[in-house]
């Protein structure tokens, strides 16, 4: 039962991703008002903000599809879904963190939940060795 909610969760984390898809390819916004990732603090001063959400585009279905990846390998036990699923959470975690607009007020909005649950994830993979097939 473990195994299914944990690779269903990795599924549903990766998913999210493409929420973020949608916000920076400005398909819809996630909240009214939110501009992320317009204004990122290590991106956007040099190459603007229409870059800028471009990149965060392409990363963001990198993230999701490496998540899903990983969260189908570990549902079917797959020896490679632990290299793939600390793969996502390092890429998520440093696409979000270079691309927050440095505000405090906000940090939900610019995915430091998501980096929390990057964290736990390669805490208990990596530093704890669970979730071992």
């Amino acid at each position: 039962m473990i195994r299914i909610l944990f690779g269903v969760f990795t599924i549903l984390h990766g998913l999210v991703h493409l929420l973020y898809l949608g916000q920076s390819a400005r398909f819809f916004e996630l909240k009214p008002g939110l501009t992320w990732p317009d204004g990122s603090w290590a991106i956007s001063k040099f190459l603007g903000d229409e870059s800028t959400r471009m990149l965060a585009s392409v990363f963001m279905i990198i993230a999701a599809l490496t998540f899903v990846m990983g969260g189908v390998g570990f549902l079917t036990k797959q020896t490679w879904w632990r290299l793939i699923t600390i793969a996502a959470a390092v890429i998520s975690s440093i696409v979000y963190l270079l691309l927050w607009d440095s505000s405090f007020e906000s940090l939900a909005d610019n995915g430091w939940v998501g980096i929390a649950i990057n964290v736990a994830f390669i805490v208990a993979m990596v530093i704890f060795d669970w979730l071992k097939l």
